[in-house]
This record gives C-alpha cells, sequence and structure tokens, in this order.
C-alpha cells in the first residue's frame, strides 16, 4: 500500500510538515493530525515519500512521535483545557510558567531552516523514522559511475576541490523528442571543470569547448560483468569524442581533462536535457537577460529584449541556443550558459531558495533523478559534504572562464578550434596552484608580510649573463631523470654551458630550491629568471665546488618540479586576452 493508502491526504506537502520547536529552535517532522490518527496507519509510519521496502521496515522499527518533542518537556504529558461548567475551554498555562502567555506558533513565514551552506543541507534536521525514510528514497534516486581510477578518489574538505560537470546531448526521459541528436550515444556537448579554492574563498569555472582537438588517452572501463577493457585512444579528435564514443564513460572524460590541462578531477557530475528543465522548475525558474530579440527555431527559444525568469522547456532552450547570439557557434553558446549558471548559482544562494523547505525538497529530488554521479558521489551523505563546501562560496569571487582558443589552421572551413599556446598554460597553471581570478580575493591574499617582502626582494637587481651562471643539479624528489633532464635544457637551450648533474640530492625536499653564496646573487636572479623561480626558491647560503673546484651554487629539484622549462612561479594575473566574468554580476546575451 502506498504513502497515500497509509492515510496520507492528497493535499499535504511534506515542506509544511517540519514544523519549528519553539523549546529547541530547530525543526521536527510532525505528521499531519489526519495522517497521524488514521486507522489504516500504523505508529512511525510516515507521508514522507520512501521506497517501500523501507517503510515497512521503519513501521515495526521506530517508535511513535514522543511528546517529549513539544511544548513541555520530555516525558511530560501536555494536560488538555480546563473547561468551565456549561462553557469553552479555559486557558491554563504550564506548570512553572504561570501567568506567561502561552507561546505564539510561528506563521509559515517563519518556518526558516537553521542552515545555509549546501543546497541539501536540510536532510540533516530531525530523526523521526520518516526522515530516514525520505533519506533512503533519495538515495535510490543517485545514479552512479566508477571513475575507473581516473580521479584522485573524491574531494577533501582541506584540499582544494576540481568538480568535472558534463553535460550530454543523449535523449532520455520524455519531452525530450525535439531535442539533440536522437543517435547520440551521449558526447560530452558541455563541460566545465569547477575548481574551488583550498580556503573556499574563491572558484573558477573553466568551460572546454567540445569541437577543441585534443588527445583521448586509453581508458580502461570497469564493463557490468566486472571485467575491465582499455578503449583505445586516439590523437587529434574533437573533445566531445571522450564520452560516448566507442563506449566511453565519464571516466574518459576526466582522463582527457587530465591530459589536457594537468588537472586530475575528485568527481564528476553528468547531466542530460531533463536536469535543466527540472532544476530550474524546483526552484521556481531563473532570472535572465537579453541584449535583443530572439526567435530561435532551431533551439525553441522565443523571448524579447530584456529580463525573463525562465524555468523548465524554456530555460533548456535557452542554454540550446546558438544562432541567435555572438557569432552563433559553439563558442557563442558557451557563453550564454555560463550566464545562466551564473544566474542559476545566484538562486540557489538566496534566501528564496534557502529558506523554502518547499523548494529545498523539490531540489533534493531533481537533483538526485536528474544527475549521474561517480562512485565516491553515490550516497546523499557525500553530495551533502560537497554541497557543504560548495555553499562556503561567495558568488562575487566564482569566475567563469573559458579555455583560450584559436581556430584551427589546419582546416579551409573552420568547425574546429586548437589551444591557444600564448595563454591557455597560464590559465591552466593558475588553476594548479590555486591562483584566483578574482581581484576581491587577489587582495586579501596580496598582503605582504616582511618574509614575503623580502624574498621579493631577492628577485631585484642585476643579474648576470647566462654563460657566467655556474650551477650544479640535483634531484631531490622530482621524478627520476629531471635533473639531466634539466641540465640538456640549460645547457643547449639557455646557454647555461657551465652547469653540471650532481645526482640525488642527500634528503627529498617539497619544494625546489636555490643554494649561493654572497657573491652569486647575481647568478642566482639569471637562474631564477630563467627557470621562473620565486624569490622563496632562493637561498643565501654559501656556495660549494664544483667537480673542478671552482665555487658553484646548487639547484635541487624538489617534488614541486614539474619539467624542463615549466615556470615553477604561480602567475599573478589572468591574461588580458582571456574572457571572464563573475556569478554576482547579471550579464545580458547579446
Amino acid at each position: 500500500m502506498d504513502a497515500q493508502g497509509r492515510g496520507r491526504a492528497d493535499n499535504i506537502d511534506p515542506a509544511d510538515q517540519w514544523v519549528l520547536n519553539p523549546n529547541t529552535g530547530e525543526y521536527e517532522l510532525r505528521l499531519a493530525p489526519s495522517a497521524a490518527q488514521s486507522s489504516s496507519a500504523g505508529p512511525g509510519q510516515s507521508s514522507v515519500p520512501g521506497p517501500r521496502r523501507a517503510a515497512s521496515r521503519a513501521a515495526t522499527e521506530a517508535p511513535a512521535p514522543d511528546r517529549g518533542s513539544l511544548p513541555g518537556g520530555p516525558g511530560r504529558e501536555v494536560p488538555g483545557p480546563r473547561r468551565r461548567k456549561g462553557g469553552a475551554p479555559v486557558e491554563e498555562p504550564l506548570p512553572g510558567r504561570r501567568g506567561r502567555k502561552p507561546v505564539k506558533k510561528k506563521s509559515k513565514g517563519k518556518k526558516i531552516l537553521m542552515w545555509t551552506g549546501g543546497t541539501m543541507a536540510f536532510l540533516l534536521v530531525g530523526t523521526a523514522a520518516a526522515a530516514y525514510l525520505y533519506i533512503e528514497h533519495l538515495n535510490d534516486n543517485i545514479s552512479s559511475s566508477s571513475t575507473d581510477g581516473a580521479g584522485t578518489g573524491g574531494f577533501s574538505k582541506d584540499k582544494a576541490i576540481n568538480l568535472l560537470l558534463i553535460g550530454t546531448d543523449k535523449r532520455t526521459g520524455s519531452g525530450n523528442e525535439g531535442y539533440g541528436d536522437a543517435e547520440s550515444v551521449g558526447h560530452a556537448d558541455t563541460t566545465i571543470l569547477l575548481h574551488v579554492s583550498k580556503d573556499r574563498t574563491n572558484a573558477t569555472a573553466l568551460s572546454i569547448p567540445r569541437d577543441l582537438i585534443v588527445d583521448v588517452p586509453d581508458c580502461p572501463t570497469k564493463l557490468a560483468d566486472g571485467t575491465t577493457k582499455v578503449i583505445p585512444g586516439e590523437d587529434g579528435v574533437r573533445f566531445n569524442t571522450s564520452l560516448g564514443q566507442q563506449d566511453r564513460t565519464p571516466s574518459c572524460t576526466m582522463r582527457t581533462v587530465t591530459e589536457l590541462t594537468g588537472i586530475t578531477p575528485d568527481n564528476f557530475m553528468v547531466a542530460d536535457f531533463n536536469a535543466v528543465k527540472t532544476l530550474t522548475s524546483a526552484v521556481g525558474g531563473v532570472e535572465v537577460c537579453l541584449a535583443k530579440d530572439i526567435d530561435d527555431k532551431d533551439s525553441h527559444l522565443k523571448l524579447s529584449k530584456g529580463t525573463h525568469t525562465i524555468e523548465g522547456e524554456q530555460a533548456l532552450a535557452f542554454v540550446r541556443t546558438r544562432h541567435s547570439v555572438g557569432f552563433g557557434g559553439d563558442l557563442s553558446r558557451i557563453q550564454i550558459q555560463q550566464q545562466f549558471l551564473s544566474a542559476l548559482m545566484r538562486k540557489l544562494k538566496s534566501n528564496d531558495t534557502l529558506t523554502d523547505p518547499t523548494k529545498m525538497i523539490k531540489l533534493a529530488e531533481a537533483g538526485t533523478k536528474a544527475l549521474t554521479v561517480d562512485s565516491e558521489l553515490d550516497s546523499i551523505g557525500k553530495l551533502k559534504d560537497l554541497g557543504l563546501e560548495l555553499g562556503k562560496l561567495n558568488v562575487k569571487n566564482l569566475t567563469f572562464t573559458t579555455i583560450p582558443v584559436v581556430d584551427n589552421p589546419a582546416e579551409k572551413v573552420k568547425a574546429t578550434v586548437v589551444l591557444n599556446q600564448s595563454t591557455a598554460p597560464t590559465v591552466f597553471q593558475m588553476i594548479r596552484d590555486d591562483v584566483s581570478f578574482t581581484e576581491v580575493a587577489q587582495q586579501a591574499k596580496e598582503s605582504k608580510s616582511a618574509a614575503a617582502a623580502e624574498a621579493a626582494a631577492r628577485l631585484k637587481g642585476t643579474q648576470s649573463a647566462a654563460s657566467e651562471v655556474r650551477v650544479r643539479v640535483m634531484n631531490g624528489g622530482a621524478v627520476a631523470g629531471s635533473a639531466q633532464e634539466t641540465l640538456s635544457w640549460l645547457q643547449n637551450d639557455e646557454g647555461v654551458t657551465k652547469s653540471e648533474n650532481a645526482g640525488n640530492a642527500p634528503a627529498e625536499s617539497a619544494t625546489t630550491t636555490l643554494e649561493y653564496g654572497p657573491e652569486q646573487a647575481d647568478q642566482a636572479r639569471k637562474l631564477a629568471a630563467i627557470m621562473g623561480l620565486s624569490g622563496e626558491a632562493l637561498k643565501p647560503g654559501k656556495s660549494v665546488t664544483n667537480s673542478q673546484g671552482l665555487p658553484t651554487m646548487t639547484l635541487t629539484l624538489g617534488k614541486d618540479f614539474k619539467g624542463a622549462g615549466v615556470s615553477l612561479t604561480a602567475p599573478a594575473k589572468v591574461p588580458d586576452s582571456v574572457n571572464k566574468s563573475t556569478a554576482d554580476k547579471v550579464e545580458c546575451a547579446k
């Protein structure tokens, strides 16, 4: 028998059953009187939707609602109203509170959740059997797929988070017949790498164009029967083929992102067309802006110039439109999708959403049904923890940007793009080094201590010629062979001919350092400029003698060493040519 058959009225909103207890200041689940007193409902049975198997278990194990949660305290009977003879009931205060006015029940408008972080934290409230049933119900909604070892093993609360968000063009569910390719296996049509800083003060949402030419690596993939198959990689193909093509799974898209950016995602989430429709409807629509009238017959978007609140089918049409905005290509669609996601983020973070139990429940239902997550995020508890971390962000420090690209020079008819090698590596390195793209967060981090100012001063002054730099190179924790690789690069490419390989350092080091004597400061500054060393990496000390008995500096390659010719200094700012926007600003699609 379903929940309604157990005595639940059709018009009861689950959100209305969460009631503020004035004694504790917290919300508790209260069944409606009609449901609780129905002869067909047994003790502990709930009107909150849940799996049938869990409901039957709760009916035998869960106690009836405890009167201790009502005004009057644990274990105390709340006396009924006293009646005058032949008259109406007389209000009588509880023992110990004689003469005080009874507590006035808060209006529905005053019912607010005690949590304002991740969007699913309402699940922390309440311990009744019905709350357990609802959590089980949401867990059953979740679909998951293996990372196949392509990720880090899942996000950590004390580290930066890299979350891969993938939107596919695969048709699923009813009502999507008019969208996408009917034969599509589900490619990575829209992909965003969301980087959240270690201190949670800022985040960067990096869009990856679907038509970007990349190398897809070999992808070990776990099959349904438990065996593992290696799907062969391909060089020089569109990024969107990293998913779906040749039965590739999201784990292969993770590997492709790592190959492309040097950033290994912690987790992934995959959404289809239904996700946009259901999530926007769950929050009551999002507000977007158009700089001109749009009538796109391909995406079915028809909106006038100005501001509109969109949801459902109209929201899906908005994120799919491209022919009527910008240059009409995929890069233009990326910009309108970023504007949409900014609007959705603002709505999710607004009090209008966070303090509305109905919206929160609808959001939990929509999110768990519409998204496929990796095997490290396959429970409400894990999703809640991630939501709490993301909830710490301020939207003004969430930057949307796109991988810098240029038209593919190998094509006469421009259909694909390739990396802009002058700016893309800088963007990737800033994310790897956890550097904020927002000026607000940067200014807070740039308050320099005396030690930092002293380190910066080491880079200022004259530099010797490269041919005068005398240095021995040691491996102090870098990849095997790094010392010889660096030596060859310094001698052949940079003109540092007075250099030699000194083998392994006595002990491993987390960071790369350059130790030098007082008379070698000009040589140290030159080598720092060549290698991209920071002032902190320069260690004034003493020189040693090389194999020829001459004084020399010591360069120790630490675990942070990324390869010969790769700068070890994080870029301070985003290149001016890189387009970016922050989620707190309303921008009108052009």
